[in-house]
């Protein structure tokens, strides 16, 4: 090939456009680095909870393994890996009392104050793996007690959106779960039997406390293709821990999974 210097481009017009080149490959790479932090914040927030007491949380995640190599029908036959790594990972002393922080991962509930417990990890784990979470799907949590379950929770889903009526625990977890960089978790104070309809509907909703009846604010508010865990029943007696699950159509659908005790729900319903 034979380079005629009659159409050679002038050396400040090359320079021109290889600036722009230059300035194009900057945004370009700008953007995709925005993109991938996009995409791990939600992971990244889970990791950064912390690691000294892992040796105890792989522990807690084995004894719910166990429990639920005796129970797989609870969970359509085992709970699903990325809700185990959520539990393995967030730091459950952290949503404890100073008092109990030695029973943390143990697998009971313990009291938190105000009437209202923490529950047992194998039911958190049970309740989360069945509301089957997609990084995309938005939750609404009724009850928000210590911020434990909500914090899994933020480890699985784009935003979760918890209520507590209780408002010194509110608070409290409002400012433990900004501490422990759960970012993506709403903490509010109020009466969250009607839900929060400035951010419904819900790919998913757990309730953390036993109610008499579904409530149907909470089932108005949950999405076509959604599902719902609740405890049912009279308060401090047995309840049926409850999964709803709303089909495309709209149509609503109940199945008993198994005996629970859980604190009742309170409010001015």
């Amino acid at each position: 090939m034979v380079w005629n210097a009659s159409q050679a481009m002038p050396f400040q017009s090359r320079l021109g456009i290889g600036r722009q080149m230059a300035d194009s490959m900057h945004a370009v790479r700008r953007l995709l680095l925005l993109t991938v932090v996009v995409l791990i914040v939600p992971v990244a927030t889970c990791l950064a909870a912390g690691n000294d007491t892992s040796a105890q949380r792989r522990a807690m995640v084995e004894t719910i393994q166990s429990i639920q190599a005796d129970r797989p029908i609870e969970a359509g036959g085992s709970i699903d890996q990325a809700v185990l790594q959520a539990l393995r990972t967030v730091p459950r002393h952290e949503f404890v009392p100073e008092k109990l922080k030695d029973q943390a991962y143990a697998n009971k509930p313990l009291p938190i104050g105000y009437g209202q417990t923490i529950s047992q990890p194998y039911i958190v784990a049970l309740m989360t793996d069945l509301l089957e979470l997609r990084p995309d799907e938005v939750v609404f949590e009724l009850g928000t007690g210590s911020g434990y379950q909500a914090a899994v929770l933020s480890c699985l889903a784009s935003e979760v959106h918890t209520m507590e009526i209780v408002p010194e625990l509110a608070e409290t977890a409002r400012q433990r779960l900004k501490r422990l960089g759960f970012n993506n978790v709403n903490v509010l104070h109020g009466d969250a039997y009607f839900g929060l309809k400035s951010k419904a509907p819900f790919d998913a909703i757990v309730v953390t406390a036993a109610a008499g009846h579904i409530p149907p604010p909470l089932v108005r508010q949950l999405k076509p293709g959604g599902r719902m865990v609740i405890p049912v029943g009279h308060p401090f007696m047995t309840q049926q821990l409850t999964l709803v699950s709303k089909d495309s159509q709209g149509s609503v659908s109940t199945r008993h999974l198994l005996p629970v005790s859980f604190v009742p729900l309170t409010g001015q319903h």
